[in-house]
């Protein structure tokens, strides 16, 4: 969008975006300030129990987060997002929210909006967040209530809305497509186009528990949708179908062997890090490998992010099969497929995901045009955004 003397340009393509990437700077921290939740999502990777003690015990304090946000400061962090868990469910949630933008943050703020009251509604109203985001289940309550196994939240969550709606805040909406709600899917969507046009989104992937709770991910598993039925919901919705339209048409590369055998070559340790409630720091949300994570309890941010993450480049790759699929493939850069979702599906950070694999390239063939990884015969544009050793940055 253009008008005179104003034009709308992608965060990725600004200066600021890019210089962050080539120095390394830590521009983007989130914070899953409590795992505890009011509701208890089928699919959820993360959620406890709203009482549960012992993760309320390990819940970084009102001053470590101001110690960690000191650091944060002198690494050059811009954004900083509060998420869970529900934040909201956190007695202090106000004094952390203020702290953040005391010291100049721009803070985004994920709830599930069950427990939005009064006092938080005049709180975002007084000190605006950056963004607010909340997740829609279900527009009724039959279908809510089945995907968040809590009696009465569905009225909780409207209410919630409609408060915030009330007070002239703007709330990004997004789904996520389960088992249990794909027959209301259709109806979340327009709901979501309705109140939130331009920046509503839709996740059709479940990840599976960062805790490993065998139990949960099959259950997680259980609500996961088929390859047709994900190709099938894509199609429906305008934003999904142009975006895996756009990624199929310009993120293919040629097919060929490059003898590189690094494990991480995504953004990942680049410019963001999440630190969980139990002051656990990760390079990105889904790495949750004990060779990858950092406790700042017993060290620091700074040594954390200077010394510690970028170790993770020196990781390697170690099986043949995953040289002779992944390793090799076109539509990589296409592919759910990372080391760290390897790692909690299967324990090992370059297995090989069949279903992942199955799933790109139905995606390709359905919005493609057809062309398969052998056929496409463009240069590479692989992304590759992992420092090369030895170069100063």
């Amino acid at each position: 969008m253009t008008q005179e003397h104003v034009t709308t340009v992608r965060l990725a393509d600004m200066p600021l975006f890019k210089n962050t990437r080539a120095r390394r700077t830590l521009i983007n921290l989130t914070f899953e300030i409590t795992a505890r939740c009011p509701n208890d999502c089928r699919h959820c990777y993360i959620n406890l129990p709203a009482g549960d003690r012992e993760a309320k015990r390990r819940e970084l304090s009102l001053e470590e987060i101001d110690a960690i946000t000191d650091e944060a400061l002198e690494l050059g962090t811009l954004w900083v997002l509060l998420t869970g868990g529900d934040p909201l469910l956190r007695k202090d949630f106000a004094d952390i929210y203020l702290l953040l933008k005391r010291k100049g943050f721009l803070v985004e703020v994920f709830t599930a909006g069950t427990l939005i009251n009064r006092e938080h509604v005049d709180l975002f109203k007084q000190y605006p967040p950056r963004s607010l985001e909340t997740t829609v289940y279900g527009v009724t309550r039959e279908t809510y209530e089945r995907v968040s196994r809590k009696p009465g939240s569905f009225d909780a969550f409207m209410q919630g809305l409609e408060r915030l709606w009330a007070a002239g805040l703007k709330v990004n909406l997004k789904t996520v497509a389960l088992r249990s709600n794909l027959h209301e899917m259709p109806a979340i969507l327009e709901f979501c186009r309705e109140h939130c046009p331009e920046d509503y989104r839709l996740d059709d992937f479940l990840h599976l528990r960062y805790d490993g709770d065998p139990k949960r991910n099959e259950e997680i598993k259980s609500e996961r949708l088929t390859t047709e039925e994900i190709i099938a919901l894509d199609k429906t919705d305008p934003k999904e179908l142009q975006g895996w339209k756009t990624m199929c048409g310009s993120m293919i590369f040629e097919r060929k062997e490059y003898g590189d055998h690094r494990l991480f070559k995504c953004g990942a340790g680049m410019d963001a890090a999440v630190i969980g409630y139990d002051g656990v720091l990760r390079p990105c949300d889904s790495l949750v490998h004990p060779d990858f994570t950092y406790d700042l309890r017993r060290g620091n941010l700074t040594d954390a992010w200077i010394n510690f993450v970028p170790r993770m480049w020196e990781a390697e790759i170690h099986k043949q099969e995953f040289e002779e699929t992944c390793g090799t493939c076109s539509l990589r850069n296409i592919c759910m497929w990372c080391p760290a979702r390897a790692h909690l599906e299967t324990g090992e950070l370059d297995a090989f995901l069949p279903e992942f694999c199955t799933l790109t390239h139905a995606r390709v063939e359905a919005f493609g045009n057809g062309e398969t990884a052998e056929a496409d015969q463009r240069p590479p544009v692989e992304v590759d955004l992992v420092p090369t050793p030895g170069k100063e940055y």
